[in-house]
This record gives structure tokens, C-alpha cells and sequence, in this order.
């Protein structure tokens, strides 16, 4: 039951955040050295050995590798928007509005099929004008700007500010309303008639509605932008905009059902209200991004989990009416639905509690920092016994990242493959980010099971490489890439290394190695959930290292 409540509540609340996070985490392409400093120079590319023949014959498999995983993430932002879209239906800026449209098409001497047509291109304009907007993202800032989006600390700091003031703006504390020239103008020529009054309806309602789906639309276009798919915005767009125009066409085909409807009420402020605490906790996770990817080390896991415990436990009181903001109506009685949603609400707050001192919270742990940024964890030593756990304190870059699980992890390329050469054992090049939300989630729940864990401790040496740190490297680990660019920082390195060694972009990126002669034992693979077909995958990757030793 426990399982259920949290899982339902993640859907409600959290799919546009896990809807980035699905398959292609953390997305960075070969163009996005113009806007990071890093990566590696050829020639080191040359003398790390890696078997090109080899890298040959794994370059179809990986390339319909991210094929799938590009599929899945623009699925993931399509329904992140649908969602959106059949969200924004309940703002009280559009849900009065649909009996009143609607009666425009319906009303008149025209037939059932007429009314509907008409409906039908209604809804046809505002999804026209809602995937222009998403295009014109993408043109605007281009797919280069658009990848390097999700691991820029600047703009992830942008965007926990944009999206702290759309969640002040759903709370209450002022409206986001653009020019009232701009609705003017489209007003006027919706009263011209014929099609073309019709598109500019549409354009109306997209603009008289924009103090509440501006949030939404912006927080959208975020996840999108920083998904690092190129039509990401337009896809993101194109599912909001659809369940934003079902309605007009269904309510046009059969207006009986309008009776069916619930009347407009204080109940429309109320869903604004909530989003509004959702957008503040949603925020937090950019700036988790930045303070990983930068090492300032004070967001750590207990401030983000005593902030979100706060801002849903303030979320639970305010659905039972203890609360109150300056545009809510009196609450006389609870509604049973309203009642259902506060019990889901505090009970995710008090699953939260127990993470202050280091309980795992599987079911969120891809949203919340690395376990190991936790100062007091009382769970630790259920986790890894003594005997398990490898010090890693003098390897290259321990003081910037952390081993998880006590596992036996270098996070330089080098340095790991000589010592795993030099102990004849296999190498997991594990490609990682401190924005990878997937990479989180297999740490926590497919790493710490049992068997994993075990193998990943007996016969494995896992490299993990981040590639979206941003520490300065020592001058004499600078080095250039074929067309000349100067690689500075850590990120970088590694991530020019994923993508010119193994035609991959995103985290994670799991690839078997044997040491000696550097090639590739079975094919790369990325996230997988189900602990027992990722165990059968490192059993794969032994069995050829064994023949091969």
C-alpha cells in the first residue's frame, strides 16, 4: 500500500521531472564543446589503445541504442505536456472559458457536423500555435544551446529562479500577464469571422490565458530545452497544446455532456495554489544541479529533503484548509477528492522524514541528491559492511566525488584501467552526471541489490566518469581536440571520450572493458531497472572477459 501511495503521487506530481529523466537521462552532444571548455585531444584518443575494429562493430548496435533511448525521452515529453496540457484545463483562467466557447460553435442555425468542424479547427489553431512556440524555441536558441542547457550552471540557476517565481505567481503574489495590446489586436480580428476569426479565437485564449499557463508552458519548455532532444519543445508543445484542444472538440460534438461538468468555483484557485508549491519543489532540483556540478557542497541531501518535506507538508495543510492564500474562498466542508489528495500528500511527506538520517526512499532517489552528500546517515552501515568498503581517499579526484555503496570506483579512465590491468580483472566504464537522474536511480535500486552489488564488488572495477563536472583540469591534463579546441574541465573530457569512442550521448552509459587490450566485451547498455536482466548483463560482459583471459 505504501508502494502504491508513493507511486501515485509521483505521477501526479512528479511526471514532468521523471518524464525528462526516462532512458536518455543527461544528453550531451559532440557540438556542445563550443559551449564547455574539456573533452581529449586525439592523440590520447589514439594512445589509450581502445580497438578501433572493434569500437566499428558496436557503432550500429549503440547508434539504434540512442535511437530508442531519443524515442523514449521525446514519448516521456509528450506526456509530460499532455499532462500539462489536461492540467491547465483546470486553471481558472480556462475552465470557464470552455462553456462559452463551445456555445459559439454550437450555437446558430448550424448543423451537429458544422459545429464540430468548426471546433475541430479551433482546436487544430491552438495546436498550431502552441508547437510554433516550441519550434521557435529551438530556432531561437538552436540544438547546440540546447544541450549544453542541462549541465550550464548559470541557466540551471536561471532556472530555479524562473521557476520559483512562477510558483510565487501560482501562490498568489502577482500575475504574469503579457501586453494587453497583444490580446487587443487578436480580439479585434477574431471578430472578423470565417477561418481566419477562428485562428485568431485561438490565439485570444492562448494569450488572455497566459498568467496560468505561462508556469506551466515555462516549466515545459525547461524540461524540454534541457532534455537535449531537438524537438523536444515542439513535441513538449504539441502534447499540451492536444489536451488543451480536446475539449473544444468533444463539448462541440456532444454539448449535453457539458451538464456533466463541475461549476467554476474556489476549487479552480485551489489547483492553482498547488501547482504553485509543486513548481517551488520542482525548482530545487536545479539547483541541486548546479551545486553538484560546481562542488559548492552546502545543498546537500538533508537541506533538499528538509525543504521539500516543508513545502509538501505545507501542501497538506493547505488542501485540509488550515491554510489560506489572499485569492481562496472559504472552505466550509472538505470534498472527498480534496480529502484523498491531502491523505497522499502527508503521507508522501512523512515517507520523506526517515531521509534526514539517511533512509534510502527508493521511490524518489533519482530526484534527491547522491546518498553520499548526506552528513548523517544512520543508514550506512546496513547498506556496506566494513569489510566491503574500498578507500578510495588517495585515488585521482577523490575529493571531488564519491565512491557509492563502498564500491571499488576510480574516477579517472587511466587510472583505472592500469589497476584493473594490474589485478586481471574486468572494467565498467560507467559515464555519469551529477544531473543524471537515471544514473541515481540505478545506484539506489539496481546497485544496492544484493547479487549486484555482490558481483559489482568481486569481479568489477568501475570507472565512473562524469561528464558534466565543471572543475578546472590541471594544465598538463588539458588537451585539444582534432579541431583544435581546448579541453578544460573534467566534464568535458569524459564526455568527448563518450561520444568519439562510443557513439553515445547519454548517462548512464554502462561499457565492459577488458583492461589489457581496451575493447569492448558486449554491447554498451544504459539504464535498466530490473536487477536481474542488468545482473545477466555483467555476467555476459565476465563470461567473454574469461574466455578472453
Amino acid at each position: 500500500m505504501k508502494s502504491f501511495i508513493i507511486k501515485l503521487l509521483l505521477l501526479i506530481v512528479l511526471l514532468p521531472a521523471f518524464a525528462h529523466a526516462q532512458e536518455a537521462d543527461t544528453l550531451l552532444k559532440m557540438d556542445e564543446l563550443e559551449f564547455v571548455d574539456g573533452g581529449i585531444s586525439e592523440t590520447s584518443i589514439d594512445s589509450a589503445g581502445i580497438d578501433t575494429a572493434q569500437n566499428l562493430k558496436k557503432t550500429t548496435a549503440v547508434i539504434t541504442t540512442e535511437e530508442h533511448a531519443s524515442s523514449e525521452s521525446l514519448l516521456g515529453i509528450f506526456l509530460a505536456g499532455l499532462l500539462g496540457g489536461f492540467t491547465a484545463l483546470l486553471m481558472p483562467c480556462i475552465f470557464p472559458m470552455l462553456p462559452l466557447t463551445v456555445s459559439f460553435f454550437t450555437k446558430g442555425n448550424q448543423n451537429k457536423s458544422q459545429s464540430f468542424i468548426r471546433a475541430l479547427f479551433y482546436g487544430i489553431s491552438i495546436i498550431v500555435i502552441y508547437v510554433v512556440l516550441g519550434l521557435a524555441v529551438t530556432m531561437i536558441f538552436g540544438s547546440d544551446a540546447l544541450n549544453a542547457l542541462s549541465t550550464n550552471g548559470i541557466f540551471n540557476f536561471f532556472f530555479f529562479l524562473m521557476l520559483v517565481a512562477f510558483g510565487a505567481s501560482f501562490l498568489g503574489a502577482f500575475e504574469i500577464n503579457l501586453p494587453s495590446s497583444w490580446v487587443n489586436k487578436m480580439d479585434a480580428k477574431s471578430d472578423k469571422g470565417g477561418w481566419a476569426g477562428i485562428f485568431f479565437m485561438a490565439a485570444t485564449l492562448a494569450l488572455v490565458s497566459f498568467s496560468c499557463t505561462g508556469p506551466i508552458i515555462g516549466t515545459l519548455l525547461v524540461q524540454a530545452a534541457t532534455s537535449g532532444a531537438l524537438l523536444g519543445p515542439a513535441v513538449g508543445m504539441f502534447g499540451f497544446s492536444f489536451a488543451l484542444a480536446i475539449p473544444f472538440a468533444l463539448f462541440a460534438l456532444f454539448p449535453s455532456a457539458m451538464k456533466a461538468m463541475p461549476k467554476s468555483g474556489g476549487w479552480l484557485n485551489s489547483v492553482k495554489v498547488v501547482l504553485g508549491f509543486l513548481e517551488l519543489a520542482f525548482a530545487l532540483k536545479f539547483l541541486s544541479n548546479v551545486d553538484l556540478a560546481y562542488h559548492w557542497n552546502w545543498f546537500d541531501r538533508e537541506v533538499f529533503l528538509s525543504l521539500w518535506i516543508v513545502i509538501f507538508g505545507l501542501m497538506g495543510l493547505y488542501l485540509l484548509g488550515k491554510i489560506k492564500f489572499s485569492h481562496d474562498s472559504n472552505l466550509p466542508h472538505l470534498s472527498v477528492i480534496r480529502t484523498f489528495i491531502a491523505i497522499i500528500v502527508l503521507s508522501f511527506t512523512v515517507y520523506m522524514i526517515p531521509g534526514l538520517w539517511g533512509a534510502p526512499l527508493k521511490s524518489i532517489s533519482a530526484f534527491l541528491p547522491p546518498q553520499s552528500t548526506q552528513d548523517f546517515d544512520l543508514n550506512q552501515g546496513s547498506l556496506i559492511s566494513g569489510s566491503d568498503v574500498t578507500d578510495v581517499s588517495k585515488r585521482k579526484y577523490s575529493d571531488l566525488f564519491h565512491a557509492p555503496l563502498g564500491l571499488n570506483v576510480f574516477f579517472d579512465y587511466e587510472e583505472g584501467l592500469q589497476y584493473a590491468k594490474t589485478h586481471h580483472k574486468m572494467v565498467m566504464l560507467d559515464f555519469t552526471g551529477h544531473a543524471c537522474v537515471n544514473c541515481r536511480k540505478m545506484e539506489a535500486n539496481v546497485w544496492t541489490d544484493p547479487q549486484v552489488r555482490s558481483f559489482l564488488t568481486d569481479h568489477v572495477v568501475i570507472i565512473q566518469l562524469y561528464v558534466d563536472d565543471r572543475t578546472e583540469l590541471a594544465i598538463e591534463d588539458q588537451q585539444k581536440t582534432n579541431s583544435g579546441k581546448l579541453l578544460k574541465t573534467i566534464g568535458s573530457k569524459w564526455s568527448y571520450l563518450q561520444s568519439s569512442q562510443f557513439e553515445s550521448n547519454s548517462q548512464p552509459f554502462y561499457v565492459l572493458m577488458n583492461p589489457a587490450n581496451r575493447q569492448v566485451l558486449v554491447k554498451p547498455k544504459g539504464a535498466d531497472y530490473d536487477a536481474t536482466t542488468y545482473l545477466a548483463y555483467l555476467n555476459e560482459g565476465l563470461k567473454a572477459f574469461s574466455l578472453i583471459k
